[in-house]
């Protein structure tokens, strides 16, 4: 009976739907922290989502060769029709960043911010949203050890570098790694419906919420 409550109570929630962008050398984990997060929102949250995954070719190979198949081609997708944007990151060696920084993948993401909605990115991912000129003026992170390029990268945007784990500036989120791939996608889902939903679906995932010092740790001391 309370499912069947909860179910009715879900159809009556406008429905949010999420593109998540698959560059090629994609990173695993980062990916699926989007794909679970937002899957059992939408089995078990209070408003439905749907996420969509899209590329610019066929079949991808991820950083850790395993071969997926986007749902979709970007090219065919009306990108308007979407509520937010998930980037997971990925390798250069495994040619993330020739997708990555392509002009179809900046393109969404400055449709999505143009727009005014939520724009979730994992790790490298960041510098994507830098080279799309969309964090200029901006707080802002990335992946980074000292001295490293990727930081560099950011800042040269016009970005406001924080060395912090999880980085929310209004509707753009940025991130250090794949140990922070489920806290954005946390942050995302809040952002689509509430904190309220947020925490009933991290509880039901069994997902602790990380202390006030996790998210104030710099990853460069």
């Amino acid at each position: 009976m309370i499912s069947e409550i909860h179910s009715k109570l879900q159809r009556l929630m406008p429905m949010k739907r999420v593109l998540m962008l698959l560059a090629n050398g994609v990173e695993p984990l980062e990916m699926a922290a989007f794909t679970d997060v937002l899957g059992w929102a939408n089995l078990l949250g209070d408003q439905p989502i749907e996420l969509v995954n899209a590329g610019l070719r066929r079949s991808i190979v991820t950083t850790f060769g395993l071969s997926l198949n986007p749902a979709f081609f970007l090219r065919d997708l009306d990108v308007s029709r979407f509520d937010a944007l998930a980037l997971p990151g990925g390798f250069e060696p495994a040619g993330f960043y020739e997708e990555a920084l392509s002009d179809p993948f900046l393109s969404a993401i400055r449709h999505f911010v143009e727009a005014g909605k939520t724009v979730a990115s994992v790790c490298v991912s960041s510098v994507c949203l830098g080279a799309a000129g969309v964090l200029r003026g901006r707080h802002a992170t990335t992946y980074h050890q000292e001295g490293g390029k990727r930081k560099q990268q950011l800042v040269e945007t016009g970005a406001l570098f924080v060395d912090r784990p999880v980085v929310v500036d209004g509707r753009i989120i940025t991130s250090t790694g794949p140990g922070t791939a489920t806290e954005v996608a946390f942050q995302l889902l809040e952002q689509l419906t509430s904190a309220e939903n947020a925490a009933l679906v991290r509880k039901k995932m069994r997902f602790a919420t990380p202390d006030r010092g996790w998210y104030e740790t710099p990853q460069v001391p």
